[in-house]
């Protein structure tokens, strides 16, 4: 009983001080000051021009083009500090996640994906500094299948 007598006299203070603070509110916004007022510029029937014949803004920024191996490489180097961390490699393996059941069961765990994964950066890492540069990346583009012959 007492816990629903405090109850009810908080939810009445709570309103009290509701509207008390909606109130005062409302009388504070009454007697601000207006905003000032601003001037209008005076209209003109002309457009304005300038002389831009000598003008010449900045030039605009070149876009380098990148190579297919350059593109190939930012893939995996998340952070562009042109080397592969061992991180930055397993972040961006989820395709062959899927591609990678050693034991056949259709089911990988993430330590056969992950074994797998520091295998092949293990073996791309020819100086073992924990690193990827551009060249030791480049030994790990797949080999390109050749091309059928017309069976025209």
């Amino acid at each position: 009983m007492n816990r629903i007598v405090l109850g009810a006299c908080l939810a009445l203070a709570c309103v009290g001080v509701g509207l008390f603070w909606w109130q005062g509110r409302a009388e504070v916004e009454n007697t601000a000051p207006p905003p000032p007022k601003v001037q209008e510029a005076p209209r003109s029937e002309t457009l304005p021009s300038a002389d831009v014949a000598g003008l010449r803004g900045p030039a605009p920024p070149r876009a380098t083009e990148l190579t297919r191996e350059q593109q190939r490489f930012f893939r995996y180097d998340r952070n562009r500090d042109w080397r592969i961390t061992r991180n930055e490699m397993l972040s961006t393996r989820a395709d062959a996640f899927r591609k990678l059941d050693s034991d056949g069961n259709n089911l990988l765990t993430f330590e056969e994906w992950a074994v797998a994964t520091s295998t092949r950066f293990r073996a791309a890492d020819a100086n073992q500094n924990g690193e990827l540069s551009a060249e030791e990346f480049a030994a790990t583009a797949p080999k390109a299948k050749a091309k059928p012959a017309c069976t025209c």
